[in-house]
C-alpha cells in the first residue's frame, strides 16, 4: 500500500467515524481500532459464557417448575448471547476456537462479576436485577457502536437483557412479599451484589486507559463513570419500590447535580478480581475448560459432517 492510499483510506476511516456511521468488517479500519473491538467484544462473549455459571447452579434447585422453566430460558439466552459476539468477533478475522484459548490461558479477560459465587436462591433474582440491570445500561449505547456487526448483534442482546432485568426484579418483589427469612434473605443478597454491579462498568475514568480512544473512535458512547452515574440514579427508585436497603451510607440525592452521590467501591478489590484473585475465579475457569474439552467430540463431529457435505 502507497502512502498515498494509506493516506486516503484513513482519511475515510475517520470520516466515517466523525459522521457517526459504521465501520463494516471489509472496511479499511486501523489494526488499532481491530485490536480494541477484538478485546472488547471478546471479552463481553466470555462474560456471557461464563456467567451463566452463576445462575446455572440453582436451575435445578429453584422453587418450582415456573421459576425452573425461567431460569433455564434465561441461561439459553445468555449462551446464546455469547455466540452472537463471537460471531461479530470472527468478522474481524479471529476464530471462536482462538478466543477460547485465549480465555482459558488467561490472556483475556470476562466481567469480574461472575467470579462472585451465588450463595441463596434470591441470588438469582438479585443477579438478574442488578447485574443485567447494569449490563443493560452498558449495552444500550453499544447499539450505536461505529462496527456494524457488535451494533446489531447489542440490539437483540439488549432486548432480552431488558427482560432478564424484569424478571429478576418479579422474583425479588415476590420474595419481599413472602417470611421474614425470605425478605431477610433478599436484603443479604443485595448487600454481597451491590459493590460488584458497581465495578462492571469497569475502573474510574481518570484510571482507565481504554475509554479515551475508545469513546474517539465511536466503539464506546459513555464514559465508565457516566454510565455507573445511570445505573445508580436508575436502581435507587427501584430498591425503594422493592423495600430494600442499598448498603452505601454515603447514597443520597444531591438537588444540585441532580443525581445521586454515592460512594467509591474498593477498587483494589476489582483489580484483584480481575487479575484472577476472586473468590470463583478458579472454579469458573476450571468448569469452562472442562466444559470445553468434554465437547471435543461434538466439535469434531460437527467439523466431520461439515466436511462431508462439501465433498458430497
Amino acid at each position: 500500500m502507497t502512502l498515498v492510499e494509506d493516506t486516503y483510506l484513513e482519511g475515510h476511516f475517520d470520516a466515517v467515524i466523525e459522521a457517526n456511521d459504521r465501520i463494516e468488517p471489509r472496511d479499511w479500519m486501523p489494526e488499532k481500532y481491530r485490536a480494541t473491538l477484538v478485546r472488547q467484544i471478546a471479552q463481553h462473549a466470555h462474560s456471557e459464557i461464563i456467567g451463566m455459571q452463576p445462575e446455572g447452579n440453582w436451575i435445578t434447585r429453584a422453587p418450582s417448575l415456573r421459576r425452573k422453566a425461567i431460569l433455564l430460558a434465561k441461561v439459553q439466552d445468555e449462551a446464546g448471547h455469547g455466540l452472537y459476539l463471537y460471531s461479530a468477533c470472527e468478522t474481524l478475522g479471529v476464530s471462536r476456537s482462538e478466543l477460547t484459548e485465549l480465555l482459558l490461558a488467561g490472556k483475556q479477560k470476562y466481567s469480574s462479576i461472575f467470579n462472585y459465587p451465588t450463595l441463596s436462591y434470591a441470588d438469582v433474582g438479585t443477579i438478574g436485577w442488578l447485574v443485567d440491570g447494569a449490563a443493560i445500561c452498558n449495552q444500550v449505547p453499544l447499539c450505536r457502536t461505529s462496527f456494524g456487526p457488535y451494533g446489531r448483534a447489542m440490539i437483540r442482546i439488549c432486548k432480552e437483557e431488558s427482560f432478564h432485568q424484569r424478571q429478576g426484579f418479579e422474583l425479588l418483589s415476590t420474595m419481599m412479599r413472602g417470611t421474614d427469612e425470605q425478605r431477610a434473605m433478599v436484603q443479604e443478597s443485595v448487600d454481597r451484589f451491590w459493590w460488584p454491579a458497581l465495578m462492571m462498568f469497569g475502573p474510574p475514568d481518570d484510571d482507565s486507559p481504554n475509554t479515551a480512544q475508545s469513546m474517539a473512535w465511536g466503539i464506546k458512547r459513555d464514559t465508565n463513570d457516566d454510565l455507573r452515574q445511570k445505573f445508580v440514579d436508575m436502581t435507587v427508585p427501584q430498591a425503594e419500590a422493592l423495600g430494600v436497603t442499598l448498603p452505601d451510607p454515603q447514597l443520597v440525592w444531591n438537588e444540585q447535580r441532580g443525581h445521586y452521590d454515592f460512594g467509591s467501591p474498593d477498587w483494589a478489590e476489582f483489580k484483584a478480581v480481575v487479575k484472577g484473585e476472586g473468590p470463583c475465579n478458579t472454579q469458573r475457569l476450571a468448569h469452562r475448560q472442562r466444559a470445553h474439552d468434554e465437547g471435543a467430540w461434538v466439535r469434531e463431529a460437527a467439523t466431520a459432517y461439515a466436511e462431508k457435505g462439501v465433498r458430497a
